[in-house]
């Protein structure tokens, strides 16, 4: 009974821990039965063949961004290859992603490549697998409203399939 009893706290404890982590991405029981799988995530099917096994993912700050207090939203996104061969992207400028911002409607409020000046410079990416690649970049909220819903979209220019979408909201 005592050694039932404490196998249950045990379970307790580290299931309140894991709750408190800042991945929730997998649950307690999933990292218990697939102890080094990855994330669950899955790459979308393209129909650009050259862009199989690439994921792109986005995060902005959690909770109702308060405009008296932010002036740019900060915006990280991450391309990661899940497949099992590496894969090349090619640039015709020294720009690689794009960002925008849009209102509940679909319209166009902001765009990160508005104020930012790009070579001529042809470049490419190769992104091994299990890879990823960071981008940690801010956007103006100057054209936003309180205690509204808008959603931040990240692109690659070249390659309009490769794109995330996520909302958020902004305080009263």
């Amino acid at each position: 009974m005592k050694i039932r009893t404490a196998l249950v706290l045990a379970l307790f404890v580290t299931s309140s821990a894991l709750a408190q982590s800042p991945s929730p991405a997998r649950s307690f029981f999933s990292r218990i039965l697939h102890p080094f799988g990855r994330s669950s995530h899955k790459a979308p099917k393209y129909h650009d063949s050259r862009l199989r096994g690439l994921l792109l993912e986005l995060e902005v700050p959690g909770g109702a961004v308060r405009l008296s207090e932010v002036r740019q939203l900060h915006v990280k996104a991450r391309l990661v290859n899940l497949g099992a061969y590496p894969v090349s992207l090619d640039f015709p400028t020294s720009q690689r992603i794009d960002i925008q911002l849009l209102n509940a409607n679909g319209q166009v409020l902001n765009r990160w490549s508005e104020n930012r000046a790009f070579g001529e410079e042809q470049g490419t990416l190769l992104v091994n697998p299990h890879e990823q690649i960071l981008y940690d970049e801010t956007i103006a909220t100057r054209e936003l409203q309180p205690a509204k819903v808008y959603t931040v979209e990240v692109f690659y220019p070249k390659y309009p399939e490769l794109r995330a979408r996520q909302k958020f909201m902004t305080a009263p």
